[in-house]
């Protein structure tokens, strides 16, 4: 049990009475609305759930695709699409990041980058993707414009681009100057599905090495896992120190995240060779068409779609995670062991626990609002069966379904409450 401020959901019966924490709050709003990764990807390839968007829903559409841009922070920008040739070319030539190491603060990136990045991360599940993105630099900023997809061979650790990408690369390079877009290749993104936003060794080599002749040049990182978990895309931007460059000692992540117990070696090797960039996203008047487009109809699939179904197996990670970081804090407490590393360790698993018991009392939110939407006015009956087209459909446990609630008996009070989690 565990004694919180909180907002406290009461339908008014024995089986659905919730109590949440204010971080759950806070990812209600983001979950709520269309996330990246929920929204559009579920279906993006297969072309046949592509229906018309009845014209009735469009206000629906603008509502989702507003609350989306809100949840990301996405800013109106359209100054970040003037290109100054002779700018650029000067800024290349001066080459002042060789200056200092710390020269790049900031990456912005267009709305419409930043959905193609999510959604090809999407589509690779729990492969690893890759691609490159085009852009230019304003200042001590990255600004990223556009992107595209490399055609590159990744497992669930690892993405190496071969042959085949570099001349994909190329022909596709070749193609955007013929067809007058200016904008330079300025980096390269990549997904870590499940496990956080940072540069691996290898990462590390290939940011390095690219640093080193192609200039200026930007890591990102996205995670589209946790991105359809949390309701917000999970993103960091990296560039590498020159070699033989030391550090401050004091610096080192900007905030805490979550790293499995699997990774945390090649993390912990590594993160002293890189820095993390600040991450904005701008979008302009005119691009609202172009989103639009790409909104299409996938936003529906947010009502007909459990965060808690599709991010089942990573559920299932985070907490496998959580319970061997937990037993290695047991064995060390067993002997007696009560130094800061072992209570460091143990406040990052709480963190941990935190994150995922937020995120699941969401799901579980999101669902009793859903049933009290659209199942108003039904009656339960625990002894009936389920039935699609007339067909009973076995192996239902009536017991897990929650009786329906009206939407007049939901109602929120700030209160100190007791969160009980029932297994």
């Amino acid at each position: 049990m565990v004694h919180s401020k909180s907002r406290k959901l009461d339908c008014r019966s024995p089986q659905s009475q919730i109590s949440l924490p204010e971080a759950v709050g806070e990812r209600l709003n983001r979950t709520a609305c269309a996330t990246v990764g929920t929204v559009m990807s579920e279906k993006m390839d297969d072309q046949q759930a592509m229906t018309p968007t009845p014209s009735g829903s469009r206000s629906d559409e603008s509502v989702a695709l507003r609350n989306w841009q809100l949840a990301n922070g996405v800013a109106v920008l359209d100054s970040a699409y003037e290109y100054d040739e002779v700018e650029q070319n000067e800024m290349r030539s001066a080459k002042p990041w060789q200056k200092d190491p710390h020269y790049f603060k900031e990456v912005k990136i267009s709305a419409v980058a930043l959905l193609k990045m999510v959604t090809h991360s999407k589509r690779g599940g729990n492969l690893e993707v890759m691609g490159l993105m085009q852009g230019r630099v304003d200042g001590n900023a990255f600004i990223i414009m556009d992107t595209f997809a490399l055609p590159v061979e990744g497992t669930e650790t690892r993405v190496n681009a071969q042959s085949q990408a570099y001349e994909y690369m190329s022909v596709y390079t070749d193609l955007c100057e013929n067809e007058g877009k200016k904008e330079k290749v300025v980096g390269w993104y990549h997904s870590h599905p499940g496990y956080g936003c940072w540069l691996s060794g290898i990462d590390v080599a290939t940011q390095a090495l690219n640093q080193q002749f192609q200039e200026p040049w930007i890591a990102i990182v996205v995670d589209p896992l946790r991105t359809m978990s949390a309701g917000k895309v999970d993103i960091g931007a990296f560039r590498t120190y020159p070699q033989g460059y030391q550090p401050p000692v004091e610096e080192g992540p900007s905030e805490y995240q979550s790293i499995p117990l699997s990774k945390i070696e090649d993390f912990g090797v590594h993160c002293k060779q890189y820095y993390s960039l600040d991450v904005n996203f701008f979008k302009s008047e005119l691009d609202s068409h172009i989103l639009s487009a790409l909104w299409n109809t996938y936003w529906l699939n947010t009502l007909s779609s459990s965060p808690l179904l599709t991010n089942a197996g990573y559920i299932n990670n985070q907490i496998g995670d959580l319970s061997m970081k937990l037993k290695q804090v047991e064995k060390r407490w067993a002997r007696s062991d009560r130094t800061n590393d072992v209570i460091e360790q143990l406040d990052k698993a709480v963190k941990d626990a935190h994150t995922v018991c937020s995120e699941l009392s969401c799901g579980v939110l999101m669902q009793h609002l859903k049933r009290a939407m659209f199942n108003h006015g039904e009656t339960y009956d625990p002894n009936a069966q389920v039935r699609v087209d007339d067909e009973p459909i076995p192996d239902i446990i009536a017991d897990d379904i929650v009786p329906a609630a009206s939407i007049e008996d939901v109602e929120f009070s700030d209160e100190i409450v007791l969160v009980e989690a029932v297994n």
